[in-house]
């Protein structure tokens, strides 16, 4: 006799792989890194082979459409309603068709549009980040269907821009309100895990603020043998990042940047770093006799969820060494980033960065730390007891265990918008990127027993709306 997990597995072997591994084979490379993306038209190609697929699935008196605006990225809305009419509840089920870069060093026999199934994993850009999404919510539905089992309203949501930071998103949710009512659950398909035994629900994502550092002392080069007279711009920078952070330990001395880690998420910490058989540096590509920050596996886990870390992953103002002369450059420019934890305020630790950074600068430097943007990060309100219960007893099923929460080292703008968008619904967020699977890096792939287990555990949390 058909099951629900027959069917959800059924589903994504003869229907599902085929159309992803299509959708793998368009380069629908996100806007930030595309200029030309609307003349080529990747990104709507996505959206109507999911617009395709999900009309070939035959789901009652369902909707959907592609919505567009002049200049945006377009966005797919579509619109299940409930198996009963009687049955009350809205869960939002979100995910994004937009695709990082292809990024170099693929295996031979592998491509970032070249879809290979391998050991029961699918490789190819965008499959696991996030594809996925769209086939996973709409298989929970689906299969719930062909068993005859009650589901409420389900609105699913596909936008086309969160590589980028999710800047259209809001338009589309303020001019087409009427499309997407307050939900009472939104399950985010779009999160990493830490192993490929239980289910990660991801409960806090880190904050971002990206700035340019500049240093200038000199309207033009001068010969290296003024140094003692003309300090080097880069130790004036070297002294003014100093200031922010100590270059011994990472740790960052921004007040704004270091709210008060929540008892709950330290004690989460500690039961994640328990239950991994190996630390979560273990998969990190370092250099044999590289070490990671500490050894410590929870505090590592806390370093990459909840204290704020600067990373420069950008300069200018240096000649490459092959083409360089031996003079005094007249600036410097770093490209700052900063990850701050999830309740801190990015907006007024902008400003408190720009104040001790511009002050007083060495030997009279012209120094600027220009914001080139921020957002702020994003923490999950309670559950409460009824959908927490369930999450645990779903979890157990399909899994074999208990869930394990975990943060989030990475941003993601959109959930921020939607938590103030829709303040009353319960946010769930969880996904399928796991160890080695290398979301925007090469060799990406997307686990597929793993995926059909969280599918299931999709349709047996739809299954019990609504949320109260």
């Amino acid at each position: 006799m058909p099951s629900l997990k027959t069917d959800v597995d059924r589903l994504w072997d003869q229907a599902a792989i085929p159309a992803l591994e299509e959708y793998i084979r368009i380069p629908a490379i996100s806007p930030a890194y595309d200029a030309h993306w609307e003349s080529q038209g990747h990104l709507r190609q996505s959206l109507e082979l999911a617009l395709e697929w999900f009309h070939a699935q035959n789901f009652p008196q369902a909707a959907g459409q592609i919505l567009e605006a002049p200049g945006r990225t377009p966005l797919l809305i579509l619109d299940i309603p409930p198996s009963h009419p009687q049955i009350n509840g809205t869960t939002l089920l979100y995910g994004h068709m937009d695709k990082q870069p292809p990024a170099q060093g693929w295996d031979e026999n592998k491509g970032p549009w070249t879809p290979v199934m391998e050991n029961n994993r699918l490789y190819g850009r965008g499959g696991g980040d996030d594809g996925y999404a769209l086939f996973s919510a709409l298989i929970a539905v689906k299969s719930l269907q062909l068993n005859q089992r009650p589901h409420g309203r389900c609105l699913i949501l596909i936008e086309t821009c969160e590589e980028s930071g999710s800047f259209d998103l809001e338009h589309y949710l303020t001019a087409h309100q009427d499309l997407l009512p307050s939900p009472d659950l939104v399950i985010c398909l779009d999160s990493d895990i830490w192993d490929w035994d239980r289910m990660w629900v991801t409960t806090s994502l880190r904050g971002l603020i990206e700035g340019e550092l500049s240093v200038s002392l000199l309207d033009q080069p001068i010969h290296s043998g003024n140094s003692g007279m003309v300090a080097s711009g880069f130790r004036v920078m070297r002294q003014l990042l100093d200031r922010i952070e100590d270059a011994r330990t990472g740790a960052l001395h921004i007040d704004e940047l270091n709210p008060p880690i929540p008892d709950q998420r330290t004690e989460q910490a500690q039961q994640a770093a328990q239950v991994l058989a190996r630390p979560i540096s273990a998969d990190v590509p370092l250099l044999q006799d590289a070490q990671p920050v500490t050894q410590d596996p929870a505090e590592m886990i806390l370093n990459i969820t909840w204290k704020p870390a600067l990373s420069y992953i950008a300069s200018q103002g240096f000649p490459p060494p092959d083409n360089a002369a031996n003079v005094l450059r007249p600036d410097t420019r770093f490209t700052l980033s900063f990850r701050s934890p999830p309740t801190a305020d990015t907006g007024a630790a902008c400003r408190r960065l720009e104040q001790v950074l511009e002050a007083d600068p060495p030997h009279g430097a012209q120094t600027r730390f220009k914001v080139k943007g921020h957002s702020s990060g994003w923490e999950m309100p309670g559950f409460g007891n009824e959908l927490d219960k369930r999450l645990r007893e779903i979890a157990q099923e399909c899994f074999g265990h208990a869930p394990c929460f975990k943060g989030q080292g990475g941003s993601i703008p959109f959930m921020t918008l939607l938590s103030r968008r829709f303040p009353l619904a319960k946010i769930l967020i969880i996904g399928v990127m796991g160890p080695s699977s290398n979301a925007h890096g090469p060799n990406e792939f997307l686990d597929i027993p793993y995926v059909k287990k969280l599918t299931l555990a999709v349709a047996k949390l739809l299954e019990k709306i609504p949320i109260n």
